[in-house]
């Protein structure tokens, strides 16, 4: 059984042809410069096999964040385009890693800010090193480890505090190794992601919308009978008829009540028909679905007449995406989201 929930690849042979598995591929294992003594220099040429950028996806993250009818603004999110500068090292065989998440507080911002502020950080000193021959596996390890990390130093913090903090936060992470999107999440932030497909027929592509997390609530089965067994109860859809998420940084006074940290992990390899992701917190998702979010972003982007094809030649660049980012958000506002909303636009491109 594989180790994450792989997502589909396209149904359809694209023009270009996308990036295929790391496994037996021979465009990927390019020889590459290196530092060398005189002797080294002198020897028989070595060639050293790794991954590297040429062929990787270019990927920019755009956010636009709105307070809505609350109080306080509880997000808090992260955009790291290149997460290499955070790295002490890393496999020889990853040229580049991403990072974009997207946190929603309740009960206060502090576990929403301490996640935003951490959980790279500690992810990158967890991230595997050297040669890894089970990267995939280590990958999986990391992330869960960095979560219940993150978790757990939050909770110390917050137990000390007079009166403790009872600050709680979903989180869904993007981490994207080379041309490979890890998405971690918990709680009800979501992460979709627009695929262009071939339709039959004529040479039109229409947009697919692939999700990229799992949304977690106490009126799951799993997430009920698990909070149950626990000792707690399910109420009104809510966790002892307060909460309303079943996993969680923070909210350390229902974790006796089988509030868990620990994330849906899912692995999607990106391909030269993928156009965007949206990272977003529930306050979007109350108000759009994820393919009315995915359509609206692609008709902000279209330079003819809005129909839902393929975008034109000018829709990734950054003023264009970013209005499509900010257009997105005050939409939910104007639909009548009254929470705060946060977006994370994530353009995929591919050099020709």
């Amino acid at each position: 059984m594989d180790l994450f929930g792989d997502l589909p690849e396209p149904t359809q042979t694209q023009t270009s042809a996308p990036l295929q598995s790391n496994e037996g591929n021979d465009d990927q294992e390019v020889s590459v410069k290196r530092k060398a003594s005189d002797e080294e220099e002198e020897e028989e040429p070595v060639e050293v096999k790794r991954v590297c950028t040429e062929g990787l996806p270019a990927l920019r993250g755009f956010v636009a964040a709105r307070r809505g009818e609350r109080d306080e603004m509880q997000d808090a999110h992260v955009l790291l385009p290149d997460m290499n500068s955070l790295m002490s090292a890393q496999p020889k065989s990853v040229s580049r890693l991403s990072y974009f998440a997207v946190f929603d507080g309740h009960g206060g911002a502090r576990a929403s800010k301490f996640a935003a502020e951490n959980l790279h950080l500690t992810l990158a000193k967890k991230f595997p090193t050297g040669e890894s021959e089970n990267l995939e596996k280590l990958i999986k390890k990391s992330l869960l480890d960095t979560f219940k990390q993150t978790d757990e130093d939050f909770l110390k913090k917050a137990s000390s505090q007079k009166p403790a903090w009872k600050d709680g936060s979903t989180a869904t992470c993007a981490l994207v190794v080379d041309d490979t999107v890890y998405v971690a999440n918990l709680g009800d932030s979501r992460a979709v992601l627009c695929r262009m497909e071939q339709t039959e027929g004529a040479g039109q592509k229409k947009p697919v919308t692939l999700c990229l997390s799992k949304e977690h609530n106490p009126t799951m089965y799993e997430e009920r009978m698990r909070i149950q067994r626990a000792g707690g109860t399910v109420r009104d859809g809510r966790v002892l008829g307060v909460l309303e998420v079943s996993r969680s940084i923070g909210d350390g006074q229902y974790k006796r009540c089988g509030v868990i940290s620990t994330p849906d992990l899912r692995r999607c390899q990106l391909t030269r028909s993928d156009r965007f992701m949206i990272l977003a917190c529930d306050g979007l998702f109350k108000v759009f679905s994820a393919d009315e979010a995915v359509k609206f972003v692609l008709n902000v982007l279209q330079t003819g007449d809005g129909s839902e094809q393929d975008p034109g030649p000018d829709w990734d660049s950054d003023q264009v995406l970013d209005s499509a980012c900010q257009q997105l958000a005050s939409e939910a506002v104007r639909r009548g989201c009254a929470d705060n909303v946060t977006v994370i636009l994530i353009s995929v491109s591919f050099t020709k």
